[in-house]
């Protein structure tokens, strides 16, 4: 790993996203602010070059999306189309598919959504009972997915199924396009109590009928593919958190230098000061493990990157979470009000811990491919 933690280019990208965020701010209109991003090449900053990325990797739109965050206007779709969707076609596509999907998601002119979470399936993912079989050239699936982000507003959904393998008759994971618009490919939305700019989903699929070009990569490879997308999931939602607690750290700082009660700001005191202070060092820790991630899934080193990707969404959710209690609180009622701009994220931060993956799953994770102890699910 390099001496210096980031590069003058990641520094400098930092400081434009920065400036982009805060014209934007915490009441900003999300299409106007995805077509900013997007036209300024933030949105494709990790895709290749020939089909009209930046280049770049998940380290370089990890940055993007934790600084949008830190001022207030994440893009929760940044990580679905460029991070998982973008990753996936760019490593494992045919060249068709690159050419029709790539350029499309990287100046932010298409985007596709993601869909994994089944009602039955959660975490297990060898459980998911979304079914794609052969109908001469044409796949044709059926199944339920559900809590998928973004569907609305996206052009094709990437949805992992499972396929017969012919030798062993055991399922075996595949990843599919399919359109918004295929015939018996239908949603409905989910009532949350989360408010986001991006709405959630549940997803029917009935004989859904797709070409036989449908299927990204190999049908025998499909696990290899799907972490490949998972990872960097798994990365941005680092990046999200991180911004998020950012912003709601930046307005609690703010908050306590200069609310005065008695003689001094209550920024003075230790019980407000302390814990914002152990809230910037848990951020920045968490950054400094998502950083390691970016870095070794950058370099090819999936089982590395794999093992970072995880300890750093883990970090970024505590440190997020933490960051907004403690930011509620140094305000006090203002906390609450609508004026601040806290009292939504105190939803939004527990999103961190919960999805894609759950704390408990990442010290599942930890505690047996890490520490070698025995699994006990």
């Amino acid at each position: 790993m390099t001496t210096h933690v980031e590069t003058d280019e990641h520094k400098a990208l930092r400081s434009a996203v920065s400036a982009l965020g805060k014209r934007h701010g915490r009441t900003y209109d999300r299409e106007a602010l995805w077509s900013e991003a997007a036209k300024l090449g933030y949105l494709g900053v990790n895709l290749p070059e020939a089909h009209g990325g930046g280049g770049g990797g998940i380290a370089e739109l990890s940055i993007v999306l934790e600084e949008l965050g830190a001022a207030g206007c994440p893009l929760l779709m940044m990580v679905v189309s460029p991070a998982i969707c973008g990753t996936v076609i760019a490593r494992f596509g045919t060249d068709a598919q690159k050419t029709h999907w790539l350029p499309g998601l990287a100046d932010g002119t298409r985007t596709m959504a993601f869909g994994i979470t089944e009602p039955d399936a959660g975490s297990n993912s060898h459980r998911i009972t979304t079914t794609a079989r052969k109908d001469g050239a044409d796949w044709l699936l059926n199944g339920r997915k559900v809590f998928i982000s973004g569907v609305d507003i996206a052009d094709a959904t990437l949805i992992v199924g499972r396929t017969e393998d012919a030798r062993t008759g055991t399922l075996k994971p595949c990843l599919f396009i399919v359109p918004r618009d295929a015939e018996g490919f239908t949603r409905r939305q989910i009532d949350m109590e989360l408010h986001a700019a991006e709405k959630q989903f549940e997803l029917t699929l009935d004989d859904v009928r797709l070409p036989a070009d449908a299927l990204v990569g190999d049908e025998d490879a499909g696990l290899l593919q799907l972490f490949a997308g998972l990872n960097p999931e798994r990365i941005m939602t680092a990046a999200f958190a991180i911004g998020m607690g950012r912003y709601a750290l930046a307005r609690a700082v703010e908050y306590a230098r200069d609310r005065t009660v008695w003689k001094a700001p209550i920024g003075a005191h230790q019980a407000i000061a302390h814990p914002l202070a152990q809230a910037h060092i848990d951020l920045e820790l968490a950054r400094l493990m998502m950083q390691k991630a970016a870095y070794l899934y950058d370099a090819g080193d999936d089982v590395g990157a794999g093992e970072a990707a995880n300890m750093a969404k883990y970090a970024a959710g505590e440190a997020c979470v933490k960051a907004v209690d403690q930011a509620v609180h140094t305000l006090g009622g203002n906390g609450l009000t609508r004026e601040f701009g806290l009292a939504s994220l105190i939803t939004a931060a527990r999103v961190s811990r919960i999805a894609p993956v759950s704390r408990e799953m990442i010290l599942n994770y930890v505690s047996h491919q890490t520490l070698g102890l025995p699994k006990s699910y």
